[in-house]
């Protein structure tokens, strides 16, 4: 399964195949949420991640690496290992968020070489199609996991301002208009958006019912938003490094594959004073 998506009933129908369901489900103002609402009801056979504790590292000690760093690849495989993954498994992801959380796994899945997909419109598209839900934890078979992140995937702040002066790389930023602009900064200690960086906030890529948009739609508007940067030469960022995978996964279903994530994001610019901010662009 190398599709960045997959439907609801195409997964009902792939019920028996060796798949890693994972649900994503995370609140920012609450932590805790998403494990509860798990408990209370997921889809067969899944098991849950941590924004926090599983799909970032937050006790990284390095200034400058934003609020959700990347796990250490050790530390990765260990999460995965105890979740019982395999290479031999195919990893689906899903939320409550349209995609903005389990983008983040379906890129670090990818990342390190493994296949993946996000469930499309997540658990109520699930629901909708008639599936069951299970409540409580799954048992699982820990395995053991060994594992690199491709280094071709991400890149630091070092390597992102030496590309912008260079203008070798086109950086989007995945967060809504408002912040790009420096109207608002609800999270961060510092409003507005890394000067040259262009905006496509991650929510332009759903539909009305929280379904991606079509390939052929969202091609044409990355297109134009790129005004013919090839999809090797642009970097995706949003406040923390996790929404901008949403852009990614969106890229990857419009057939655009080669970006890269600025995994520091917004919260590691800022951590700098140092670093210039723009602000009131569009």
């Amino acid at each position: 399964m190398n599709r960045p998506l997959i439907d609801a009933r195409t997964l009902m129908d792939r019920a028996g195949e060796d798949l890693l369901i994972v649900d994503c489900r995370f609140e920012l103002s609450d932590p805790e949420q998403g494990r509860r609402d798990y408990l209370q009801g997921h889809l067969p056979g899944a098991i849950y991640a941590s924004l926090d504790e599983d799909l970032s590292d937050l006790g990284k000690i390095p200034q400058g690496l934003g609020r959700h760093p990347l796990p250490d690849p050790d530390a990765f495989a260990r999460t995965l290992g105890r979740w019982g993954w395999t290479s031999q498994r195919t990893v689906v992801a899903y939320d409550t968020a349209g995609g903005a959380i389990a983008g983040r796994l379906w890129w670090m899945m990818r990342s390190i070489g493994a296949s993946a997909s996000v469930l499309d419109g997540g658990l109520a598209a699930w629901r909708e199609a008639g599936g069951a839900l299970d409540t409580g934890l799954v048992e699982v078979t820990p395995t053991e996991v060994r594992l690199q992140f491709d280094p071709q995937a991400y890149m630091e702040t070092r390597a992102l301002r030496e590309a912008l002066d260079a203008g070798s790389v086109t950086l989007v930023d995945a967060r809504a208009a408002p912040r790009y602009r420096g109207e608002t900064e609800p999270l961060d200690r510092v409003a507005g958006h890394v000067p040259g960086a262009v905006n496509r906030p991650f929510a332009g890529n759903l539909d009305e019912e929280g379904r991606f948009r079509a390939p052929e739609v969202l091609r044409a508007e990355f297109e134009q938003l790129l005004q013919g940067v090839s999809p090797e030469r642009v970097v995706h960022m949003c406040g923390s490094g996790v929404t901008a995978c949403h852009n990614l996964l969106a890229m990857e279903h419009a057939g655009l594959s080669g970006a890269r994530l600025y995994t520091p994001s917004w919260s590691g610019w800022v951590s700098d004073p140092e670093r210039p901010v723009a602000k009131d662009e569009a």
